[in-house]
């Protein structure tokens, strides 16, 4: 309520964007009809029939301002999470900013720099390059002669997009409370996740650790060029880097131009992507037209660091396992492939997952694998993973928006060029590197590691929980109906455990006289009595009584 009643203003614009585009019943569900400055007949506006419901989602997103529009922009690679018709229209969004001022770029330089801006920079041009949401990029070149593209943070940006989050959170969890789709599709989680990248977009300084680190990954393409960075005159809130000069993947006319053979580019840039995403799990995951440029010398060019994504060692082990399954067309293998990427429901159904994995091979079954889009193939798999409530990594969800937009770059060169053939060999380094021995020998060490652990922390773990029953705080939870059984169940055991521990002890009192007759080297006699052979008689008779009635019960 504080939230509320600190951002009222805010809350108000809200309200009234879902209202002129149609959601004017989110409104009322949600509650927020009292914060309407105007009557609700005047602010809702008739929404043809002919608009769909992506259509004014985009349009309400739009109309919200900056954090909408990227939050869309980062919505739009969660085929996984939200429908193809909101995603369509979603990948529309454009940021529509026109650029700060030059003054107050330089003012945000000297701030963040802490010098006067003559003295980092020989010369600095006044119009920026482009502009977006975020900030905008201006050309520069330093006393030493180079020349750098200057990334400088919108101001009050960080603001602006800290105030529209917490209100979004809030939102979310209202939502969740009063409305079913919101809790089926996990609003709150979704809006946490996109948060948490929307404010790592907004650090420049991890943007230009991320540029630093795909440079390492690929030091041995020769045919592949990533700007350096000057730490010197960079910050959280400005970017310094190396200015690229070259053309751009969208000028498809001006490349033939300048001599260069398109099926050459589309076979490096596909190279140089799948490099990233199956050899190091770390890659650009926004390589559109405009971030992808040709140098003079034939080279290519990444720009654009702030969106990366990340496979770990286990995604990447699903993910070939994934395309091992499509290669064969079993859909035993693509079901467990997919349960390994992601996180099922305790009451989803799985004979329905079989069936929708099964119909999804069919759509496969009499194409050519190097006809097949690993794009749009993740991509369906996604859209059952979110019909049946899968929870997929959202760096994996991004790898299928990657697949996709580099599809369609190199189809734009070369429309016969298949990714397919050359990802071949990448999957086969990856299934060698899966089944290397050094590989298997650390997560063996691995598991025994955890298994000593968990062997160590056992005594604590005991002494917790004796201390929570003598307390009286375990609570254990049992159906009625199967509680009669379940005692019945346990009164068994209970005698048969004791039936087996007087065996056990009489049978130590055996073995006791056994020795003691033998070291006297007589026999034990009680009152004149063989003790030993009677009871040796005793002993087998309770062992064949205990076999037989465990061979009775049918759990031997």
């Amino acid at each position: 309520m504080a939230v509320r009643i600190r951002h009222a203003g805010r809350y108000r614009a809200i309200a009234m964007a879902l209202m002129r585009h149609g959601f004017g019943y989110m409104v009322e569900e949600l509650g927020l009809y009292h914060l309407l400055s105007l009557p609700r007949r005047i602010i809702t506006q008739e929404v043809h029939e002919s608009v769909t419901l992506g259509e004014r989602v985009r349009r309400v997103l739009e109309d919200l301002g900056p954090t909408f529009v990227k939050l869309g922009q980062l919505a739009s690679t969660r085929s996984d999470l939200l429908p193809e018709g909101i995603i369509q229209e979603l990948v529309k969004l454009q940021d529509h900013v026109p650029p700060f001022s030059a003054e107050t770029a330089r003012n945000i330089l000297e701030q963040e720099l802490d010098q006067n801006i003559d003295a980092v920079f020989e010369y600095f041009e006044n119009n920026p390059l482009a502009a977006a949401s975020i900030g905008q990029v201006h050309r520069a070149v330093l006393h030493g002669g180079q020349s750098v593209a200057v990334k400088i943070q919108r101001p009050g940006v960080m603001r602006t997009m800290s105030r529209d989050l917490e209100i979004l959170t809030d939102l979310s969890l209202l939502a969740e409370r009063k409305m079913d789709w919101a809790r089926q599709y996990g609003l709150t989680r979704m809006v946490e996740e996109f948060s948490r990248a929307l404010l790592a977009e907004l650090d420049y300084a991890q943007e230009g650790r991320n540029a630093e680190r795909i440079a390492g990954q690929l030091s041995a393409q020769d045919n592949v060029y990533i700007p350096s960075i000057y730490w010197d005159f960079s910050s959280t809130r400005v970017l310094t880097m190396e200015y690229m000069e070259g053309i751009t993947l969208n000028r498809r006319d001006e490349l033939l131009g300048a001599g260069f053979k398109l099926k050459t580019i589309a076979q490096q840039l596909v190279e140089m992507m799948l490099n990233q995403i199956f050899i190091h799990g770390f890659f650009h995951a926004d390589p559109h037209p405009g971030n992808v440029m040709v140098l003079k010398d034939g080279k290519l060019a990444l720009i654009d660091f702030g969106m990366v994504g990340r496979l770990s060692e286990d995604m990447k082990d699903g993910l070939s396992a994934l395309v091992i399954a499509l290669m064969r067309k079993n859909t035993d293998s693509m079901v467990r492939a997919i349960l390994r990427l992601g996180v099922i429901p305790e009451d989803a159904d799985r004979m329905a997952l079989h069936d929708d994995m099964d119909r999804l091979r069919e759509q496969y079954y009499d194409i050519p694998f190097k006809q097949v889009s690993i794009g749009k193939a993740l991509n369906d798999l996604f859209g059952i993973a979110r019909k049946h409530r899968l929870v997929i990594p959202p760096d994996l969800a991004m790898l299928g928006k990657t697949m996709l937009t580099l599809e369609g770059m190199v189809s734009s060169l070369d429309p016969a060029f298949s990714i397919m053939q050359m990802a071949e060999p990448f999957g086969r380094q990856l299934l060698k590197q899966r089944f290397s021995g050094s590989r298997l020998q650390r997560k063996l060490l691995g598991g025994v590691a955890d298994l000593a652990e968990s062997l160590v922390e056992l005594p604590a773990q005991a002494r917790q929980l004796s201390s929570l029953i003598s307390k009286g705080k375990l609570k254990v939870e049992i159906g009625v109906p199967e509680l009669q059984g379940l005692e019945h169940k346990f009164s068994r055991v209970g005698n048969r455990l004791s039936f087996s521990i007087v065996l056990l002890a009489f049978s130590i009192i055996m073995a006791g006289l056994i020795i003691a007759s033998s070291l006297r080297g007589e026999p034990s006699l009680l009152w004149d009595f063989p003790i030993v052979e009677i009871g040796s008689v005793i002993a087998l008779l309770m062992i064949l009584w205990l076999l037989f009635s465990i061979f009775k019960s049918g759990r031997f």
